[in-house]
């Protein structure tokens, strides 16, 4: 188990924790909470051992191996999928050991040894876990193979979080692990820890991805660690309970109660579509407990009247958007009206911010046309607005450059609602963290009273509680909304339609977010089907065809009569039958043949379990017994591959 006794921790001057108490069981999951600057990350630090207490004892059992994801990727020319199997560090360490013994002609009985702890560590696998892992991240079977130099920023952490899942750990530490991925791969990472058997330490502020996979909260609060069980919704109760007993606090708690209750009706009255209408009345209707375990929250804002209301704001007119010679959206016809508010989804790559920059009007179309309603005022909110902002200006500075003619008080009332408040607004944003910069330049969109938001990620490094903030902002906003997330508790709360951008198109989404999941495991099942279908197109060029023109329907006719009828349907079962049959001969000689392998190789393995596999007099024969199990190995891998693809293509069925 980890067990925390009295320890207390500090940067510099500054006590994050003070005498402090955990114990944190084998195979638990745990997600830390806090607002940004209490220690969470430091604490990080602390159990991997890149720091030391100023008090008290950790206990971490000796032989448990910790991963973490690391915040610098080399600038290696290694592939992707090799870089993500270094994860498995004691699994490169054998083969290395392997390569060295085979290369010193070192004793046979050595090699025997490393072969078996090879085999138990599940180094034949290895590679096919790895390529899963990408897989799951939105690395398609191309980028697998890509040099990791050729990677973007964002992308790079997907690596380094694709080492972290690879390494067989017993405790394993993610720090804003979804902070890069899309939505797709927020899934996936948590079903994926969802069967992670170690013990699971989570920052994040993503509370839907909290609430799906950790089953105890330790909240960082006044320096102490107070652990909660349940999830983040279960947390959040717990406080609501607690402030409910606080006099001062009360009042406020009613106050937002009540602007709740009256949203949730307004919306009641309003929803006309099943799925979408119920999923956001569940999520305001929760929201009661959720505002109350915010209410010490430091944010409060909203969004100003926007001076025009057009009904109809952007029109996309037979629309071809993408980049140079790349076409990513084709044909796209599209009207957002006042009021709307649109969560669009879709698979990585697919082209939904291609589609928000070319509503924003910065990237032009292809073909097409863009029509604007008279007084439109887009606000337009990306990554990239970010880094535009200027480093050496204060983020009072900013609101006088925006809008010089307001007075200085306004601006200082404004950003307050932002948490700049004091000497805060009159600092250099150079040193601020990313999060502090997002705030800033969402208060700047805030401020110039939009009546479109084009939102792509918008709360990337926003803690929960500016999270809330801009959900409880969002739901009050009259104008028209468009938003990316992968933050499911925005869009549900947000949004009350979803648009699904997909293979070159964008269509309305008719279900939920749950539904959506599922779409997304089945156009991933798909995609790799087609891989593997085209693999396959590249690597039998002959075959391919025949099995094509066996397959192919012939043109229908009308039948003379019943007898002509009868006979073309058995035609055609037969032709289907003598498409399958081929396919029937071949999986049953692979299987025969994994029959013989298998049975080949444990023999191999039951021999070398034996004492005499080592006598002196068996040197030779132990040599030879080595080698073919390295071959039998690898040619059991392929049968089996091929005894796949052989029975997708029967299940997929020859038409």
């Amino acid at each position: 188990m980890l067990r925390i006794t009295s320890l207390t921790l500090a940067r510099g001057a500054k006590r994050l924790i003070e005498n402090a108490n955990l114990t944190i069981f084998p195979g638990h999951k745990v997600g830390l909470v806090g607002p940004n600057g209490c220690g969470k990350s430091t604490l990080f630090a602390l159990l991997r051992g890149k720091m030391h207490q100023d008090a008290g004892d950790i206990y971490l059992p000796e032989k448990w191996v910790i991963a973490h994801v690391a915040q610098e990727t080399p600038q290696s020319h290694r592939t992707a999928l090799d870089y993500a199997m270094d994860g498995d560090v004691e699994l490169r360490s054998v083969e290395k050991e392997l390569l060295d013994a085979e290369t010193n002609h070192v004793a046979g009985e050595i090699i025997a040894e490393l072969h078996v702890h090879y085999d138990h560590i599940g180094g034949y696998a290895a590679k096919s876990r790895a390529a899963a892992l990408l897989s799951g991240l939105g690395f398609n079977a191309e980028r697998q193979e890509q040099p990791v130099a050729t990677f973007s920023g964002g992308w790079r952490m997907r690596l380094n979080l694709a080492q972290a899942l690879m390494c067989r750990s017993d405790l394993l530490l993610l720090d804003e692990p979804t902070n890069h991925l899309d939505l797709d791969a927020v899934m996936w990472l948590e079903d994926w820890l969802e069967s992670y058997t170690g013990t699971l330490l989570l920052i994040t502020h993503d509370r839907d991805f909290l609430d799906n996979v950790v089953k105890i909260v330790v909240h960082l609060d006044n320096k102490k660690l107070n652990e909660y069980t349940g999830n983040y919704s279960a947390f959040e109760r717990a406080r609501a309970a607690q402030f409910a007993l606080q006099s001062s606090a009360f009042a406020k708690q009613q106050k937002q109660i009540a602007h709740l209750h009256s949203f949730i009706d307004r919306f009641k009255a309003k929803a006309t579509k099943a799925k979408q209408a119920q999923s956001r009345v569940k999520t305001l209707e929760r929201m009661e407990l959720i505002a109350a375990a915010h209410i010490d929250s430091p944010f409060e804002f909203s969004f100003r009247e926007p001076d025009a209301k057009p009904r109809q704001l952007i029109h996309l007119k037979e629309a071809d958007l993408g980049y140079e010679n790349k076409t990513i959206l084709e044909k796209v016809e599209w009207r957002l009206f006042y009021g709307d508010k649109i969560g669009l989804l879709g698979p990585n790559g697919a082209g939904k911010s291609t589609l928000v920059k070319s509503l924003a009007g910065t990237l032009a179309l292809q073909s097409g046309g863009r029509y604007e309603g008279q007084g439109l005022k887009i606000g337009y909110f990306a990554q990239h607005q970010v880094e535009q902002l200027r480093t050496q200006e204060s983020p009072l500075q900013h609101m006088k450059r925006l809008d010089p003619g307001t007075r200085e008080q306004e601006f200082r009332n404004f950003l307050g609602g932002f948490d700049f408040r004091g000497q805060q607004a009159d600092a250099s944003i150079a040193p601020f963290s990313g999060g502090e910069k997002a705030r800033l330049a969402l208060a700047l969109i805030v401020w110039q009273k939009p009546n479109l938001l084009l939102l792509d990620e918008p709360t990337n490094h926003l803690d929960i509680e500016m999270r809330e903030a801009v959900a409880e902002a969002l739901q009050d906003f009259d104008g028209t909304l468009v938003v990316v997330a992968h933050d499911r508790h925005l869009l549900k709360a947000t949004t009350d339609q979803l648009w699904l951008v997909a293979d070159g198109t964008v269509a309305e989404f008719d279900g939920d977010l749950d539904d959506y999941k599922q779409w997304a495991k089945e156009y991933v099942k798909k995609q790799q089907a087609q891989q593997r279908r085209g693999s396959q197109a590249k690597s039998v060029p002959v075959a391919a065809p025949v099995l094509e023109v066996a397959a192919k329907p012939k043109p229908e006719t009308p039948p003379a009569d019943r007898k002509d009828q009868k006979r073309q349907q058995a035609a055609s079962r037969q032709s289907v039958a003598n498409a399958r049959k081929p396919l029937e001969q071949k999986l049953a000689k692979l299987e025969t043949e994994m029959k013989t392998l298998t049975t080949e190789r444990d023999n191999i393995v039951q021999w070398l379990a034996t004492e005499d596999a080592y006598l002196e007099d068996n040197k030779p024969r132990l040599q030879e017994m080595l080698k073919r199990q390295g071959e039998v190995v690898t040619q059991l891998a392929d049968v089996e591959w091929k005894w796949f693809e052989v029975q997708q293509k029967l299940e997929e069925g020859v038409t």
